[in-house]
């Protein structure tokens, strides 16, 4: 048995075959947390949720990514807890590779795309669930389930000895959820931008100075290639139009019911894939048709996309979800108007895009934005700017709308 498992007393006997790592190997102690209806019913929600739409292969579940985010999380913490001291303890290992296990069991659908949303963050709810319903089969694994509730949820209060440093691990530049998701969403989709070299990226991660997860200088490298990967797969994947035009559409949906009070916010909470289109097929809930239309798979082409330009008053209102209503029905009204005939149109902004970069480079006295790296703070905020594109979905003809569209939005109006 590794040196570092048997300090802390974690053996892996259980074996879980995984087509992205091969065989994942879980303590037998974790099998109650495995089998638990929280955790099962991430095997009924999509991790990419309409994105198979545009690449079938998209079909993997958080379920499946879990289980890689734990595998990561054990080969992470076994990289650095040799520097870490007496912060890396039994009972604080066992949280932290159940937080990793579970930190997605509060997702429902269309979460990530909900968030602007006055809703509960998932993480929030992961954590309610961990110190709840899942408490038992926590303890069974030898987690403290309150010190796994406060490593998922980083607003919560601290819990237990080193929680500080597992907050870190798995939340962070080169974190287990970020080095599976890459991975594995490439993997699914069938393209090469998100596929990072794990073994090196391990062989490099260290603690630095002030005890906080970073990179000797030649993991540099890795830390470039997950921030173009991320940028890549935000480019071509994650906000590609045709996953953007069905997400949009179930956005408006969903805030127009939330607005009209057919759907409570908590209604959406702990809910499969199944169960969500069923809870907005009821009468009143949907009554554009968006979420059943994106069931269906009809969904809305483009009639306008341009990089957003917050200098133009009409694009300045569609950017905030309060007055996004009120420029939708202006769009609509002059599409219509040109058209001869009624449309369903939607708006769709993403949201600021992040990425994180302030991992220090040990030994260096330098943060990585300070090494020798081309991904200075400009180029960062290069990405995240190039990624803002304003677009315009609608059932109208793409040609018939396209021009009244672009007079409102460019400020010829």
């Amino acid at each position: 048995m590794d040196g570092i498992w048997q300090r802390l007393g974690i053996t892996f006997t259980e074996p879980y075959r995984d087509p992205l790592w091969g065989t994942i190997l879980f303590p037998s102690e974790f099998l109650d947390i495995l089998s638990s209806p929280e955790f099962v019913k991430l095997s009924r929600i999509l991790q990419l949720g309409p994105t198979h739409l545009v690449y079938p292969g998209a079909t993997h579940t958080r379920r499946a990514h879990s289980i890689g985010v734990f595998s990561m999380a054990a080969r992470v913490l076994k990289a650095v807890a040799p520097g870490a001291g007496d912060l890396v303890t039994p009972e604080g290992a066992r949280a932290f590779l159940a937080a990793a296990l579970c930190h997605d069991v509060g997702h429902f659908p269309y979460a990530h795309s909900l968030k602007e949303l006055p809703l509960e963050e998932h993480e929030a709810l992961a954590a309610r669930a961990l110190s709840g319903p899942m408490a038992a089969a926590l303890e069974r694994a030898g987690a403290d389930p309150a010190q796994a509730a406060s490593i998922v949820d980083v607003k919560s209060p601290a819990v237990g000895t080193g929680t500080a440093l597992y907050r870190s691990l798995l939340s962070g530049v080169l974190d287990p959820d970020k080095l599976d998701y890459l991975n594995r969403d490439a993997w699914a989709c069938g393209v090469p931008y998100g596929v990072q070299d794990t073994e090196y990226m391990l062989r490099h991660i260290v603690l630095d100075e002030e005890g906080r997860p970073g990179v000797d200088d030649r993991g540099v490298m890795a830390v470039e290639s997950v921030l173009f990967s991320k940028y890549q797969m935000y480019r071509a994947v994650y906000w590609h139009k045709g996953v953007r035009a069905p997400t949009a559409m179930v956005k408006k949906a969903v805030i127009e019911a939330l607005r009209n009070g057919s759907v409570d916010s908590a209604d959406l909470y702990g809910l499969d894939d199944a169960g969500f289109y069923a809870l907005m097929a009821a009468p009143g809930r949907d009554p554009e048709g968006l979420v059943r239309s994106v069931f269906d798979g009809r969904i809305f082409p483009s009639c306008y996309e341009a990089p957003y330009d917050e200098g133009v008053p009409a694009q300045r209102k569609a950017a905030h979800l309060v007055t996004r209503t009120a420029v939708e029905k202006e769009l609509a009204a002059a599409v219509s108007a040109r058209t001869g005939r009624p449309c369903r149109l939607v708006v769709d902004l993403p949201e600021p895009l992040s990425f994180e970069t302030s991992m220090n480079v040990a030994g260096t006295g330098k943060k990585f934005s300070e090494s020798a790296t081309v991904f200075r703070p400009e180029v960062v905020r290069g990405f995240s700017h190039s990624l803002r594109v304003l677009r315009v979905f609608c059932d109208a003809d793409p040609g018939a709308a396209a021009p009244a569209v672009a007079e409102i939005l460019t400020g010829r109006a």
